[in-house]
């Protein structure tokens, strides 16, 4: 079953220059259940155990960071390290950038933050997983299962009795399926895997529980990614779905977050 309903979500616009601008939406602070139940198909151990966590309120991207967005801010000064000025493969303003590192990922937030003064970060996963969920417990957040008319991703492959559908082997302009959450969030699922603050962990015992990145200066070469790409198989892009990898493909991007107190009047 697909839920296409919406509320009247909050955003405010950050003005990167030359026309390019990043609308950031208010996410409302809030507690759900973290991870998968064992029964949902193709859920994995490390989605487990399922553990409530207290999120408090802060700013998420309304859509992955674009190539256009991508260009403005690697034109800042450098913080720690240099940043490709066009890396992706598929090039387009609006597609969302790719191929960008962690590593590159944190370093576009810390000259956003150094040019804009907010806090921008990378999201911990558990605001990653909070954001996409909306306040659903669902797979995915418009329900059950996943089509091709609702998210980019391998519609060769199927889920939860979906249909077979579209598979169209590149990314998509931001936004494209037209598909919101119920926090006015796009491309939660499918598109591009998006880069959350956290190290790898095989599991959630001993995860915190408000909201914070777990982060393990030992372990800092693996990083997690969260909601699948267009060359994913549709179980991958699920909201409790966690990739870890410590390099970069054509289809790894990232989405940015801000404090709470992100919006000034």
């Amino acid at each position: 079953m697909i839920h296409r309903e919406q509320r009247q979500a909050k955003y405010f616009t950050e003005d990167l220059g030359n026309g390019v601008n990043l609308v950031m939406a208010e996410i409302p602070g809030g507690s759900f259940i973290m991870g998968s139940p064992e029964g949902e198909v193709g859920s994995r151990d490390n989605e487990r155990p399922q553990h409530q966590v207290t999120i408090q309120p802060f700013y998420i991207g309304k859509y992955p960071i674009t190539q256009a967005q991508w260009q403005a801010v690697a034109k800042l000064p450098q913080v720690n390290c240099k940043l490709k000025p066009d890396p992706s493969r598929f090039k387009g303003a609006n597609r969302p950038v790719e191929r960008v590192s962690w590593e590159d990922a944190v370093e576009f937030c810390q000259r956003l933050a150094k040019y804009t003064k907010r806090p921008y970060r990378l999201p911990s996963e558990a605001e990653w997983e909070y954001a996409c969920r909306a306040g659903t417990t669902t797979p995915f957040h418009f329900g059950e299962t996943i089509t091709t008319e609702l998210a980019n991703y391998d519609g060769n492959s199927t889920y939860g009795g979906g249909p077979k559908g579209r598979y169209r082997v590149e990314t998509t302009e931001v936004g494209s399926f037209q598909v919101a959450n119920e926090f006015g969030l796009y491309d939660m699922h499918g598109n591009v895997w998006e880069w959350c603050e956290d190290n790898k962990h095989d599991s959630y015992k001993g995860a915190p529980t408000d909201g914070s990145a777990w982060v393990d200066r030992n372990n800092n070469h693996f990083h997690m990614l969260r909601g699948g790409s267009w060359g994913s198989y549709p179980r991958f892009c699920r909201s409790a779905y966690r990739l870890d990898l410590s390099f970069v493909f054509d289809d790894i991007g990232f989405r940015v977050a801000c404090g709470g107190s992100a919006r000034t009047n």
